[in-house]
């Protein structure tokens, strides 16, 4: 059986969120967060989508960088999550959670506010 393919547009939307979430565990390079999130069902992560991303988090001051000797190999990036970067993880989050509550809500027909949602056609 393979991997569920997602659909492009939510994996743009949800993969860093993802990544910052991934790096809770502690320092850790570039392809082991790819074979973390697809052992976790995202399916596999391009290095040309990963990698933009981890630089702009890096640039923002989300994550850090230190470069370790590899095991019998070169030097390899691992990455941390800094304070700011867990503000934003716990900011990302809440936000998300909000959002895809009102997708689920509307999904389901339920009301998120005073306004209830009708179904069917308008006979007026």
């Amino acid at each position: 059986m393979g991997a569920k393919q997602w659909s492009s547009d939510w994996m743009r939307a949800a993969l860093g969120l993802c990544v910052l979430r991934t790096l809770v565990a502690g320092p850790t390079y570039g392809y082991a967060i790819a074979a973390a999130l697809e052992e976790n069902g995202f399916g596999t992560i391009k290095g040309g989508t990963l990698y933009p991303l981890l630089t702009r988090y890096e640039v923002a001051g989300w994550i850090a960088v230190d470069w370790r000797v590899g095991a019998g190999g070169p030097e390899r990036k691992y990455l941390s999550l800094t304070n700011t970067g867990r503000d934003e993880l716990a900011t990302q989050t809440a936000h998300w959670r909000d959002f895809t509550g009102t997708v689920l809500a509307h999904l389901d027909n339920t009301p998120t506010s005073g306004t209830a949602l009708t179904m069917g056609t308008d006979k007026s």
